[in-house]
């Protein structure tokens, strides 16, 4: 059984179709983990989300903060943004089911000794840390209670982990740094107005969240999307795998070994693509 990792989709369903078939795809034989913004920007969301749910249990797809946004957006609790690509998946007939199944999607994730999330991972949690807590918030997505959830989930504060936070705050803080960091103190205080660059672009004071000394996770192999701009990382602890779709790029899958160290890097080129700016 092959396992492929895959990039932010974000709407390019046939950027996905295409990778699919140059991996030779069989959901009988294969499993993908999508990392994340299955949807918006792109032209194709609806179609994403119908490909990925007639896949089944072959594909396992993460939250990603575009993802959070369309159900925030469903229920009325955020407007939508004016570049937004999410107006098809809200008419759909299908709209329900769609929605449903989305938000049984976990956060993390982790198979063949590959810790996977849509952003990053905060310096002071362990590998098994980040599962639990992922869980805490996939709970509340899941819960009768969900849409009082994504009311509260929203805002920056608190911007750092404390093992006493409780209620909204805390589901927040943990959504806030499997969804959207990129930048982060070295004692773990996560910075989000920096969008823009790579990781030489952190602002004073702060460090791409995978290069903080004494990170809990650095023993682990790491894989995550979400920085464009960062684009393919290959190093032995990490996978980087948004590069950039969406935005005139490649969408990219890696083909995992038993271990996690083996990597093969397939890629395909985005038939379409939007003018960079807002980049989130």
């Amino acid at each position: 059984m092959a396992l492929y990792l895959i990039g932010d989709v974000q709407g390019c369903d046939a950027a996905l179709g295409r990778l699919l078939d140059e991996l030779a795809f069989s959901p009988s034989r294969d499993r993908l983990v999508l990392l994340g913004d299955l949807v918006n920007r792109g032209p194709r969301s609806l179609a994403v989300l119908r490909r990925v749910q007639a896949l089944g249990d072959a594909a396992t797809c993460l939250l990603g903060n575009h993802d959070l946004h369309l159900l925030a957006v469903s229920l009325g609790v955020r407007p939508p943004h004016r570049s937004d690509t999410l107006a098809d998946i809200l008419a759909a007939p299908d709209r329900d089911a769609l929605l449903d199944g989305l938000r049984q999607r976990p956060l993390a994730w982790r198979e063949r000794g590959v810790l996977m999330v849509h952003a990053g991972v905060l310096p002071q949690w362990t590998a098994a840390q980040t599962l639990a807590l992922a869980g805490e918030v996939e709970a509340a997505l899941r819960g009768p209670d969900w849409g009082q959830f994504m009311r509260q989930m929203y805002g920056n504060h608190p911007d750092a982990w404390d093992d006493s936070l409780q209620g909204a705050a805390r589901l927040r803080v943990i959504v806030n740094a499997l969804t959207r960091l990129r930048f982060c103190t070295p004692d773990g205080r996560m910075e989000f107005a920096t969008k823009e660059g790579g990781a030489a672009a952190a602002p004073p004071g702060h460090l791409p969240w995978f290069d903080v000394p004494g990170r809990r996770t650095a023993g682990e192999v790491v894989a995550f999307g979400h920085w464009s701009t960062l684009g393919w990382l290959d190093r032995p602890d990490l996978i980087s795998l948004d590069t950039g779709c969406v935005w005139g790029g490649c969408l990219s899958a890696v083909r995992l070994g038993t271990d996690g160290r083996q990597r093969e890097l397939i890629q395909v080129r985005c038939p379409q693509a939007q003018q960079p700016g807002g980049r989130a």
